[in-house]
């Protein structure tokens, strides 16, 4: 199912040509030539790239997340995946950001694979994003398609807009961190997920 958020329908796609003059565009507005031999190809191979790092506009994490377990043996605890690692892209510079999630959630007596989790993230990580919404977004995907007793999301990762250019500070971090249902509530269950993480527990 392709995502049909008002960000995506704001206006209709452009064709695979009018991306590649755009590239070109730029190629030109940056001082080289984009006829010459090294760059002659490249709108080609910067739209076959930005297909595959923007193809979260053209996933759901609905589907991700449409099947469940049910034998679980009695399992009521968290389930947490930790250094999940991915990239995506600022939305006000359209520069990398790159970092890792660590994601928790406490079933309802109902689990899902493992490998979905990893999934989600990497659905709402390639579009454009802001750190602050990226975790939002998965954390809400999570508690709305589980229906989990809890959710909690922490995301560390470094922004290269902060990086190659602006203030130019290399190997900062940014840490964002929500939760959902017990873990919004309960203090001492948010102090478990993160003495996990940092491996305190």
């Amino acid at each position: 199912m392709k995502n049909t958020s008002k960000t995506a329908s704001f206006e209709k796609r452009p064709g695979r040509e009018d991306a590649e003059r755009a590239v070109r565009t730029l190629l030109l507005w940056a001082g080289d030539n984009p006829d010459r031999e090294g760059l002659v190809d490249t709108p080609r191979r910067v739209v076959n790239a930005y297909k595959e790092l923007f193809s979260g506009y053209d996933q759901s994490a609905e589907e991700m997340l449409g099947t469940m377990f049910e034998e679980v043996a009695g399992y009521n605890d968290p389930v947490l995946i930790r250094d999940i690692p991915f990239f995506s892209h600022c939305e006000h510079h359209m520069v990398p950001i790159v970092g890792k999630a660590h994601i928790a959630y406490l079933p309802d007596g109902k689990v899902v694979g493992l490998s979905k989790i990893p999934r989600v993230v990497d659905v709402f990580a390639r579009r454009l994003q802001t750190q602050e919404s990226i975790t939002a977004q998965i954390a809400d995907a999570l508690f709305q398609h589980l229906k989990p007793r809890g959710v909690a999301v922490l995301i560390e990762a470094e922004h290269m807009c902060m990086a190659m250019r602006g203030i130019n500070k290399q190997g900062s971090k940014t840490i964002t961190v929500t939760y959902r249902g017990i873990y919004d509530q309960d203090k001492s269950a948010q102090s478990n997920f993160i003495s996990i993480i940092r491996g305190t527990n």
